[in-house]
């Protein structure tokens, strides 16, 4: 067998202040539990700057992404999407995200949302690229845009999938992986209960740290090296090894990323 299987971290905030202390020690034992790919989400024009910076420290690991967060989206929405359209004439990036609804934190805005949601994904086909979502209390929603928007070219990732086994198998009809993080490991996070009957070639793995880490470290700060967690939690869902899981799900992100 060939040496320790890549792992793939398809959502994480590197860019975050929480890790403004110690981000290389923790991007170290990343590296050393095999964690070698980081796909950086954009959340608002603000934190543009810090991932471009983020991208010049770490080149050979770091593939950044380029999007209006949907709890963002505000009354200035149109010069957000603006920042996002001129960013991404500009230069490379490997997806448009992280985009969708968000009613968790405001029903205000839900208008906006949907139009911006919508333009993204607009976006996302005209530069061919894959589109990372971030759906909370807003399943409905969500699937209300992609079923206008489906086609060959709509395709990317549901992020922090926490649906049903319903609402999985809709979110893979238009073409998404599932990304899966720590939420598996909760007692309440219901996923794991159907999780197996889902192929693994749906999946994808992240962490959306400094958010949402595993057990045993829940309400603490998330990392990357806690994806062994998910990989074993996984591992044991699937009945297969935890190699089979790294390399499955990183073949998975190759493919939606293209990288």
């Amino acid at each position: 067998m060939n040496s320790t299987p890549i792992i793939t971290d398809t959502h994480t905030h590197l860019y975050s202040e929480e890790f403004d202390q110690d981000r290389d020690e923790m991007m170290q034992r990343a590296i050393n539990a095999g964690v070698t790919r980081f796909f950086i989400p954009a959340i608002d024009a603000a934190a543009t700057q810090s991932m471009y910076d983020l991208e010049k420290n770490y080149p050979d690991y770091v593939f950044l992404m380029m999007g209006l967060h949907p709890t963002y989206v505000k009354d200035n929405y149109e010069e957000e999407l603006k920042h996002v359209e001129t960013e991404l004439a500009k230069r490379k990036f490997y997806a448009v995200g992280e985009i969708g609804i968000d009613l968790y934190w405001d029903k205000t805005h839900l208008k906006e949302q949907q139009i911006a949601f919508k333009r993204q994904i607009q976006l996302a086909k005209q530069y061919k690229l894959p589109i990372v979502i971030h759906c909370r209390e807003a399943f409905d929603e969500i699937f209300e845009v992609l079923e206008e928007e489906k086609s060959d070219d709509l395709f990317g990732i549901f992020h922090c999938f926490s649906g049903t086994h319903e609402q999985a198998l809709q979110a893979i009809s238009y073409n998404m992986k599932l990304g899966i993080g720590g939420v598996v490991t909760f007692k309440n996070g219901k996923i794991d209960q159907f999780l197996n009957q889902i192929d693994l070639k749906h999946i994808v793995l992240e962490t959306d740290s400094p958010y949402l880490a595993p057990i045993p470290y829940r309400g603490k700060r998330n990392e990357s090296s806690y994806l062994v967690n998910v990989i074993s939690k996984l591992a044991d869902i699937y009945d297969v090894s935890e190699e089979e899981i790294a390399e499955k799900t990183t073949q998975n992100s190759k493919d939606v990323f293209g990288i």
